[in-house]
């Protein structure tokens, strides 16, 4: 059995205050509501020349450059079955509905995600998709998998592990 080392990164900076609402059971639609989201990430594999995983430094930065984006947000699923969300055509409002229920939002207090919903499992793994592109991980030869997991309370978090191109 060959030995797999995880380079980890979490610190205080690796969180963002986002504003979310989820669907579930087909028509039940929380309320608006927000969190302090925490973000942790792994990579996994081999050690490379230098001895190591991969760079904590590059981990970090590119975690710091997500949570930022995501920072003092409403974070809205643009593939959702039931819950629309269309910018105004001047570009100013974001507006959602599920419904009967319509939101609006200023376009600067938006994300607009590419998401079937709002929810943590999700979030992580859109997290670490744009990591794999930030890190070009698929070009890194000794790394096998990225794990983000995001924490939306304390002690409630969802994880995901992303497969990378074997070794």
């Amino acid at each position: 059995m060959t030995e797999t080392f995880e380079a980890c990164v979490t610190k205080d900076s690796l969180v963002f205050s986002a504003a979310h609402f989820i669907t579930f059971n087909g028509n039940i639609c929380e309320r608006l509501h927000g969190h302090n989201w925490r973000l942790d990430v792994s990579i996994a594999g081999h050690l490379d020349e230098n001895h190591y995983v991969f760079d904590f430094i590059a981990m970090r930065d590119a975690c710091q450059s997500i949570v930022n984006e995501l920072d003092h947000k409403v974070l809205l699923p643009d593939r959702h079955d039931s819950i629309t969300v269309q910018t105004s055509d001047d570009g100013r409002e974001v507006t959602a509905r599920f419904e009967e229920r319509r939101w609006v939002f200023p376009v600067e207090d938006c994300a607009i995600l590419p998401l079937e919903n709002t929810t943590a499992e999700l979030i992580a793994r859109l997290i670490g998709q744009q990591l794999m592109t930030a890190l070009d991980l698929a070009s890194v030869r000794n790394v096998t998998s990225l794990k983000v997991s995001v924490e939306e309370n304390f002690g409630q978090w969802a994880t995901v592990t992303l497969p990378v191109g074997a070794v």
